[in-house]
């Protein structure tokens, strides 16, 4: 007669481990949504600092007065431009299709608006909403992470007291998921937050009220 009495014990371990598999995943994937979710509101916190704040392309907010001065009437429409802001490089790059700023240059400190918050710098320390920053919803989001574009697409006008009114797209970049069970089995650790973009009109991009 054969000897069974540690089949049970090989049989729980098996399920067990099944069972272990398949919990420990429910829970991973709960937390990459949550990451997702969480990377997509601090993506909407940022393109809403940017569209009432400093350009981080300075010499965009001069743009329709520059254009003014040099060969528009006021009130014209103002011609196209896009300028591309990267955080990682702390590079700003102009699409030359029409008139476009030569002066444009990389302003660190707006970008630092946009990530930790207004009269910050540094992350988890907003005292309302008002001052909450990208890095504040979450705070593994650095400049580093950040792109942001501005376009014009048709609205605003030269001459123009709050400078053009460009569309302002925020993207997230090389932001990874982080994993805390099953990283190193499903190589979650190489899957980085895909690009996020958000875009909105800019109101007065500048952190001061308009002279007129």
């Amino acid at each position: 007669m054969r000897d069974e009495t540690g089949s049970v014990l090989v049989e729980v371990t098996v399920v067990m481990t099944i069972m272990f598999v398949f919990l420990l995943g429910s829970i991973e994937f709960l937390f990459v949504f949550y990451q997702w979710n969480v990377a997509s509101k601090a993506v909407e916190i940022g393109l809403r600092i940017a569209a009432v704040s400093d350009p981080v392309a300075s010499g965009v907010s001069g743009l329709s007065l520059a254009i003014l001065n040099s060969e528009l009437d006021p009130g014209e429409r103002m011609p196209y431009f896009s300028v591309t802001c990267d955080g990682g490089t702390e590079t700003c790059t102009c699409d030359i299709r029409g008139v476009c700023p030569k002066n444009i240059s990389y302003n660190s400190a707006a970008m630092g608006t946009i990530i930790f918050g207004r009269g910050s710098s540094s992350c988890s320390d907003a005292t309302s909403s008002y001052n909450t920053g990208m890095c504040d919803i979450f705070s593994r989001i650095t400049p580093a992470n950040v792109v942001i574009a501005y376009t014009q697409t048709g609205l605003g006008f030269t001459g123009r007291p709050g400078g053009p009114s460009p569309t302002i797209t925020i993207s997230l970049k090389d932001l990874p998921l982080k994993s805390y069970f099953l990283g190193g089995l499903m190589r979650f650790e190489d899957i980085r937050i895909p690009a996020m973009k958000m875009s909105m009109t800019a109101e007065d991009i500048s952190s001061r009220a308009p002279a007129f």
